[in-house]
């Protein structure tokens, strides 16, 4: 079942980037927004993560993720399998 994974991220944030190679590793395809430089990308994560001021928030169709919790990013990617 096909899937959509975005990632609200910036490019310093060391979780951003642990994240984003653990979706490269597993061969999951993901648009990435930097909400440091994207004004309309920084209020949809306020907006589906209801005000995170944590990064990275990763969306997988309509499941929502604050940080990287890479068992919980696990299963929720089983779930489209």
């Amino acid at each position: 079942m096909a899937k959509t994974v975005k990632i609200y991220s910036s490019p310093t944030c060391p979780y951003c980037r642990k994240t984003k190679e653990f979706l490269t590793e597993k061969g999951v395809a993901f648009d990435d927004y930097d909400v440091t430089a994207d004004q309309d990308a920084l209020e949809e994560m306020k907006k589906i993560s209801g005000s995170a001021r944590s990064i990275p928030v990763i969306s997988v169709d309509d499941i929502v993720m604050v940080g990287f919790d890479q068992p919980r990013l696990e299963e929720v990617l089983d779930l489209f399998r």
